[in-house]
C-alpha cells in the first residue's frame, strides 16, 4: 500500500530520513520492479539556494509547489531524476531519491541499464530513473495512488532501527555545507562516499 499524503505533508528533512528503508515500486506492462530506498537528499522551501524553486515558480519546477506526495521529475545532463514533493501546497520542497537497493524485477533493470552489475543498477538518481523507466511523463504523478509509481512501507522490515548517516548534498554549487543528504550506513548501494558517522 502506498504511503499516504500525510506522510509527505511535513518538513523535508524529516520526510527524507523517514523515506530511508521504504520501498520504491514501479509497475509497467513488462512487470514490477523496485527496491529499498537507501539514499536521499532534502531540498528546502526556505533559504536553500540549491533548491530549484529558490527563485520562484517556473514551468520546470511547478510540481514542487504541490500538492505533497507528487513526483517531481527533472532532467540534468540529459538524464532524469526523481523527487517526492513535501509540505503543503504552495511551499516548494522535495526529496531527491538518490539510490535504491534493487530487490524486485532485477532482470528488467538489467535490460534497461544494459549492465550485469547489480550494484550499479540504481546507485545514483539518473541510473535509478533509467532502471525503473521513469521520465518526464511522471512529473506530477501522484505517488499516493499506488499505481505505476509509488512508495510503500518495506514488507521485509523487522522493526530493527536503521543506521542512518548524514552529510552535505552531492553535486551542488551552493549550500554545500548543509547536512541534508541522508543514507543507510554500510549499504553498498549508496551512491556517494560515507562522510559522517551515524546520527
Amino acid at each position: 500500500m502506498a504511503l499516504k499524503r500525510e506522510f509527505y505533508l511535513r518538513e523535508p528533512a524529516v520526510v527524507a530520513r523517514e523515506l530511508l528503508g521504504k520501498r520504491l515500486v514501479r509497475e509497467t506492462s513488462a512487470g514490477m520492479c523496485g527496491g529499498r530506498i537507501v539514499e536521499v537528499e532534502a531540498y528546502l522551501s526556505r533559504r536553500d539556494p540549491a533548491c530549484h524553486a529558490s527563485r520562484g515558480m517556473t514551468r520546470r519546477n511547478a510540481t514542487m509547489f504541490g500538492p505533497a506526495g507528487r513526483a517531481y521529475v527533472y532532467m540534468i545532463h540529459s538524464r532524469w531524476c526523481l523527487n517526492a514533493v513535501t509540505e503543503p501546497g504552495g511551499v516548494p520542497s522535495a526529496i531527491l531519491i538518490r539510490a535504491i537497493e534493487p530487490l524486485e524485477g532485477l532482470d528488467l533493470m538489467h535490460q534497461r541499464r544494459r549492465t550485469e552489475m547489480v550494484r550499479d543498477l540504481a546507485r545514483g538518481p539518473a541510473r535509478l530513473c533509467e532502471a525503473l523507466a521513469i521520465d518526464r511523463a511522471y512529473d506530477g504523478w501522484d505517488l499516493t495512488a499506488g499505481q505505476e509509481l509509488w512508495i510503500a512501507e518495506d514488507p521485509e522490515a523487522n522493526g530493527k532501527p536503521l543506521r542512518i548517516a548524514r552529510s552535505g548534498r552531492i553535486g551542488i554549487s551552493s549550500a554545500q555545507r548543509r547536512l541534508l543528504r541522508f543514507y543507510l550506513l554500510d549499504n553498498r548501494y549508496v551512491s556517494g562516499r560515507v562522510r559522517r558517522a551515524a546520527t
